[in-house]
């Protein structure tokens, strides 16, 4: 039998390493917490998609407003659309000074193709910044006023009718097999080099009907060249007042909305993400920068991190049955 000495011999390194262990992960945290105390004490950088788009006007207008409140210039940094800003930022440094500004597409396509990254392991969601209700509008040479007569005249010509599209997985598309799938209407697809190609379609009477952002097809409604329907969000816009939702029309379940959203990538500190949280639904909140928003065309959100998830979940769900049923793959 061993003697107590030699046990007492053999129980100190482990003793020791125990604690030099426990050591490295107090200092861990302490570290951890400091520099979120301290944060940030150099410039954020905001990755984005190209200039112009709805991405990088609500990435600009936020960029400005977490400047002053951070007391940091915050950086707006253009990249090609598509998978290359979420690529940048999940492989970025967790600490805080990368933030992913994005739209609904970047946890939507990929459910279409495969991404370099996971969208919910590889992110830690900071909040919604805003969205933008799609309309659905129809040809004023075809004779309906409402969803429920288009539904009808689609079920009584299957096949007949056609719907313009954008980018294969845009909103103008998924808006419409969502629509064609809760509806059991068979409209046929006529794809467009893009959305704005897709709408002159429309307007020239090519395409009888279209779900296009709010903004793009305002003015041709109020020229009476389109006629709107209803709006895809899940409450009634002010973007497009008088306007019912496709739901409350009579189409229960739909719902398609574009939204723009910030991530930071994943272990960034919960200190830090719910500074950034903070100060971005903060300046949300005030009315000039809603009227930035307005103006632009899209309504402003800014939610909780919860939110956020919650948003992409039902997303997920909506979309994932319309993607595998339609066989919708980018390439």
């Amino acid at each position: 039998m061993p003697s107590r000495k030699s046990l007492i011999g053999k129980m100190v390194p482990r003793s020791r390493l125990a604690v030099r262990s426990w050591c490295c992960i107090v200092a861990t945290l302490t570290a951890g917490i400091a520099s979120a105390q301290t944060y940030p004490i150099k410039p954020v950088r905001i990755v984005t998609s190209e200039p112009g788009g709805s991405n990088d006007f609500a990435a600009r207008v936020v960029a400005q407003e977490l400047s002053v409140a951070l007391g940091q210039q915050v950086i707006v940094e253009n990249r090609p659309a598509g998978i290359i800003p979420g690529e940048i930022v999940s492989r970025a440094a967790p600490d805080g000074y990368t933030l992913l500004f994005i739209g609904s597409s970047f946890w939507v396509g990929p459910l279409m193709q495969k991404t370099p990254y996971d969208p919910v392991k590889d992110f830690a969601p900071v909040s919604l910044v805003n969205r933008a209700p799609t309309i659905l509008v129809v040809h004023p040479s075809l004779p309906v006023n409402s969803v429920q007569e288009l539904i009808a005249l689609a079920k009584r010509r299957p096949g007949e009718l056609d719907y313009a599209m954008g980018a294969p997985g845009g909103s103008s598309h998924l808006s419409a097999e969502l629509f064609k799938a809760l509806t059991g209407t068979n409209i046929v697809r006529i794809p467009y080099k893009g959305n704005a190609q897709a709408l002159n379609g429309l307007i020239g009477g090519q395409v009888q009907l279209m779900f296009a952002v709010s903004a793009a097809i305002s003015p041709h409604v109020k020229s009476s060249r389109l006629r709107a329907l209803a709006t895809t969000g899940a409450q009634p816009s002010a973007l497009a007042p008088g306007l019912p939702t496709v739901e409350s029309a009579g189409v229960p379940g739909y719902e398609s909305e574009t939204m723009v959203s910030v991530f930071a990538p994943a272990r960034t500190s919960t200190m830090i993400v719910q500074r950034l949280t903070d100060e971005i639904v903060k300046a949300l909140a005030r009315p000039d920068v809603k009227e930035k928003f307005f103006k632009a065309g899209v309504e402003v959100v800014g939610s909780s991190p919860d939110q956020l998830v919650a948003t992409m979940k039902n997303d997920a769900s909506r979309f994932g049955k319309v993607i595998k049923v339609s066989g919708i793959r980018l390439e």
